[in-house]
């Protein structure tokens, strides 16, 4: 779907919600991961590009400080809270992204006044594509435009970033805010998660004769289901026995590692330890216009998932065996884990026989048909209308 036509249904819901016409539609998108995973919240590098599927709010003032929220996928009834009247932890389930968005304005001194917001989508929840962060993301630009906030958008990456922490409960790093609110069509974002340092690096398929494919393998997860906070745990206490603030610390020491004696925390740490290696790796591949040589650096990446961060799902990992063995040039599980998408780079001129194999092999195990679609690299959040 188009991002025009994703603003369309948004100004439907709302106008069937409220029976009054929105002020306006803000769109953030999802996000794909090129390579670094869980490298974020230990101060690593990510490399992450915007996709042109994403969250469309349409936002409306109205007199008060009440946030009335609706979506159009989850139906029910529209979410009112007062503004000052907003605690972490009070509302459960997906309009805790976009009121989260709303107390961390508040917190931050830039409280909005009342607001009515519908929101639509066409990225999937759960997939690994980050509908949450585009929904805050969404959010938080409609907020700012409509009340005249003054927040930068690096401001409003942290910002966001807080309310998927703190509001939400969900420990992310600050990825997911950044590609939504920082990339550039054609480009991934090399993101430098300690400085917070950003680079535009060139990402363009389409000349290479390849294209990045995006399996939806059905399984869902859900970063606040606590897993992802155990791992997080464990990078810390990891980083704490080796008496470093982060494990970015020991990047370039990789045999570090070893003086950790717990066998489960060497392999977390090795995983983030190689993973920001890889993601350098991938850049300077970029940089010279070898897209192709990345391929084996996204397949060691799911590798390293699979069996030192333990995050991978069998979904996933039939997608990468399968993939590469009918031609992929490399594929990964993508996100958190535990469920969602594989990112997989292949030759055009091999799709479509490896759409079809991975098909098969989901078929031949009884499980339900992959989704697979092309991830462009696309532009950041915007005003639509």
């Amino acid at each position: 779907m188009t991002a025009p036509a994703l603003a369309d249904r948004a100004v439907a819901v709302y106008r069937a919600r409220y029976d009054a016409e929105p002020d306006g539609v803000w769109f953030a998108p999802g996000r794909a991961n090129l390579i670094g995973e869980h490298t974020d919240y230990n101060g690593g590098f990510v490399l992450p590009f915007a996709v042109g599927s994403g969250v469309a709010v349409a936002a409306g003032r109205v007199s008060g400080d009440a946030i009335t929220v609706s979506s159009r996928q989850e139906g029910g009834e529209p979410v009112t809270v007062s503004v000052g009247a907003l605690t972490p932890g009070m509302t459960p389930g997906w309009a805790a992204y976009p009121l989260g968005l709303a107390w961390a304005l508040r917190e931050a001194g830039q409280g909005p006044g009342g607001t009515r917001l519908a929101v639509d989508a066409d990225v999937p929840m759960g997939a690994g594509l980050s509908s949450s962060a585009a929904l805050e993301c969404a959010t938080g630009l409609a907020l700012c435009e409509l009340h005249d906030l003054n927040v930068p958008r690096r401001e409003l990456v942290s910002l966001a970033s807080r309310a998927e922490n703190d509001f939400a409960g969900a420990p992310t790093g600050i990825m997911d805010q950044s590609a939504a609110l920082l990339c550039e069509a054609g480009h991934a974002l090399l993101l430098d998660c300690r400085s917070g340092g950003t680079e535009q690096v060139p990402l363009d398929p389409g000349p290479a004769g390849v294209a990045l494919l995006l399996i939806d393998t059905g399984a869902r997860h859900a970063h606040s289901d606590g897993r992802y906070g155990e791992r997080r745990r464990s990078c810390e206490e990891a980083a704490r026995q080796l008496g470093v603030g982060s494990l970015r610390e020991v990047t370039d020491r990789p045999a570090d590692v070893n003086l950790l004696a717990d066998r489960e925390l060497r392999r977390r740490a090795r995983h983030v330890i190689t993973e920001n290696r890889r993601v350098l790796d991938a850049v300077a591949l970029l940089r010279r216009g070898a897209l192709a040589g990345v391929g084996p650096l996204l397949t060691r990446s799911h590798v390293s998932l699979r069996d030192d961060f333990e995050v991978s799902w069998p979904e996933a990992d039939v997608a990468v065996d399968v993939a590469t063995a009918t031609g992929a040039l490399g594929a990964r599980m993508m996100g958190g884990g535990f469920g969602g998408s594989v990112l997989t780079l292949v030759p055009e001129d091999r799709r479509s026989a490896i759409e079809d194999a991975v098909a098969a092999a989901y078929a031949r195990l009884d499980w339900r048909p992959p989704a697979v679609s092309e991830a462009v690299p696309s532009d950041s959040g915007r005003r639509l209308r």
